[in-house]
């Protein structure tokens, strides 16, 4: 089980035999476009630097690069911008920088060394984990120099385990600051859209959220949605168009890269790589319906994201039960990137693992769930209608007690219990409380309703007495305020989704008043955590350790810095960003 006493997941060593030998097969399903054949190809264009991918791995990338002088061109897939970095929240997790140490965040790069290295644990060089933290720091300045993006520190967002040496309960994560979409023209339209979008007349940012969840309930709540209805209006007197989250993140990076004349093609998806005399000196692609290469003087970068939406991929290297249709990634991350990487004879790493979070699969969409399942009055059980987990851990430590807690038999669906005392307190996804929940919702099979517990139990499918006996369990343990069983509310990270008006422990209120619900959870994902090995400078390394001259990886195209764990709120895209920012910064010579 997983709980704060132990919070970062060890994982068996079948997962290194995983990435580095499954990889093997399609790393040999094609070779390497060679100079003979690339010859018979137009040629689209020639730059210092090659870009595969528009997310904000891509973007910082290409941003830094001509900035330093070279000449740089973006090739993406979609017909828009942005990447999953647009969909997402935008946490960025960078220690040390210049956002918090304004905010007086007591951070120290000795306290965020040792917090990392004890997240992180042996499965990640320690060199790559010293150049995320030496780096990160300037490549947020630099963002800010050179684009018109400003960030906020996350207060109060603690990180995952900050009990453990060097951890801040208060937060290192920051996020984008509003930013009026005017200052990108035309290009607005193309820029991917939001995961969730923001209710009509708000502007809402990541840390708002879990105060409009409790608006029913707590003063700061009601609050923070009349601020945020303020905002909207202020915004549109002025006649702006007010971008928050990862909308304001790719949007003012991609403002960066008109300022600074950097195309970027869209509709271009990658094909392969172009290879001479072992070095990658351009990419082959396809636009407007012709395939074509472009040559790099110095190297391509792969920005592509993950493998999240290729059914063969995951069915390779993932564990089931597992699919394309519970990620909230971008649809275009079919893992393009990474397999032309493995034919130019990169070796991947960590390929069977994702940024886990329990899902609720709607229809049309994934729910990705963040406060729903750590608000009190909820708990989650399996198909044997007990409890196996601490509801309120970080989000992937959830889906990796679902798969690891008995890998014979995963505890997948799970199901996610409440009560109507719940539902007429919290907003549910973007339902208000009260209010009655989408009919799809119930005939998909994503929710159930019965006015007794033996009911509920019956229409999902678990013991009865189980889930009764399960319930009065957890009913006892809510009233005296601890969780003996899995310690929920013992760590800081769990009171973040929370409602303080419930004391003594704010994770925790008993389930007493029929109805009661119960929403299918499945292994859901912000993308896949495994791709394209590579080195402290953010270049691609063979199986045997060699450098291959001229790529570079950044993003979920690369295996992550963070390994199996997950340090913070934005420990995907502040690693993705520093990455690419230094991938740039030694193809310009500039290490």
């Amino acid at each position: 089980m997983v709980t704060s006493a132990d919070p970062v997941r060890r994982h068996p060593a079948r997962r290194t035999v995983l990435g580095a030998g499954a990889g093997a097969g399609l790393a040999l399903a094609a070779a390497p476009l060679t100079a003979a054949t690339a010859a018979d190809l137009p040629v689209l264009g020639t730059y210092d630097v090659v870009v595969i991918g528009s997310g904000a791995a891509g973007m910082t990338a290409a941003l830094t690069a001509a900035k330093r002088g070279l000449s740089c061109v973006v090739v993406e897939k979609a017909a828009t911008f942005g990447g999953s970095a647009a969909r997402s929240g935008a946490g960025i997790w960078i220690p040390n920088n210049s956002v918090l140490l304004a905010a007086g965040v007591p951070d120290t790069p000795a306290k965020a060394a040792t917090y990392l290295a004890a997240v992180v644990g042996p499965d990640v060089p320690a060199d790559r984990q010293a150049a995320f933290l030496a780096h990160g720091p300037a490549m947020l300045s630099f963002v800010m120099g050179n684009s018109p993006l400003r960030f906020r520190w996350m207060e109060g967002y603690s990180d995952y385990y900050p009990e453990l040496p060097g951890g801040l309960p208060n937060g290192r994560s920051v996020e984008p600051d509003q930013l009026d979409g005017n200052v990108l023209g035309a290009e607005l339209a193309r820029l991917n859209p939001p995961y969730l979008a923001v209710p009509a007349g708000m502007v809402v940012f990541s840390a708002d959220y879990k105060w409009l969840a409790l608006a029913a309930v707590t003063v700061k709540g009601a609050a923070v949605a009349t601020e945020c209805l303020a905002r909207g209006t202020r915004a549109a007197l002025l006649g702006q168009k007010p971008l928050t989250m990862g909308q304001s993140l790719a949007a003012g990076l991609r403002a960066g890269l008109l300022a600074a004349q950097v195309p970027v093609w869209l509709n271009t998806p990658l094909t392969d790589l172009h290879v001479e005399g072992g070095a990658v000196t351009g990419a082959v692609v396809t636009r407007d319906g012709a395939t074509g290469l472009v040559r790099a003087r110095r190297g391509v970068v792969v920005g592509s994201g993950g493998f999240e939406h290729d059914a063969a991929m995951r069915a390779q290297y993932q564990r089931q039960p597992i699919g394309t249709e519970w990620t909230v990634g971008a649809r275009e991350n079919t893992g393009d990137g990474i397999r032309a990487g493995q034919r130019a004879g990169g070796s991947v790493a960590l390929m069977d693992d994702a940024w886990w979070g329990p899902a609720i699969p709607l229809p049309g969409e994934p729910y990705f769930c963040l406060a729903e399942r750590t608000l009190p009055g909820g708990l989650l059980v399996n198909r044997a209608g007990a409890r196996f987990v601490n509801e309120a851990a970080p989000y992937s430590d959830v889906v990796h007690t679902m798969y690891d807690r008995d890998p014979t038999d995963p505890d997948i669906p799970a199901w996610l219990i409440v009560d109507q005392n719940y539902r007429n307190r919290y907003l549910f996804k973007d339902i208000a409380p009260t209010f009655v929940l989408p009919a799809d919702w119930y005939s998909s099979g994503a929710a159930h309703k019965a006015w007794t517990l033996d009911a509920l139990a019956a229409a999902i499918g678990v013991p009865a007495a189980a889930l009764r006996s399960t319930v009065d369990r957890f009913n006892s343990l809510a009233l005296r305020g601890k969780d003996t069983d899995f310690r929920r509310g013992d760590s800081a990270y769990d009171h973040y989704y929370t409602d303080p008006t419930v004391l003594p422990n704010s994770c925790l209120a008993p389930l007493w008043l029929p109805p009661y619900y119960a929403f299918r959870i499945v292994p859901g994902d912000l993308g896949t955590k495994g791709g394209l090995r590579t080195d402290a400078r953010a270049r691609v390394l063979r199986a045997d350790g060699s450098v291959i001259p001229g790529l570079y990886a950044a993003g979920n195209a690369s295996a992550a810095v963070m390994g199996h764990s997950y340090a913070g709120a934005g420990s995907t895209i502040g690693p993705a960003m520093t990455f690419g920012y230094i991938a740039a910064l030694d193809l310009a010579g500039a290490l």
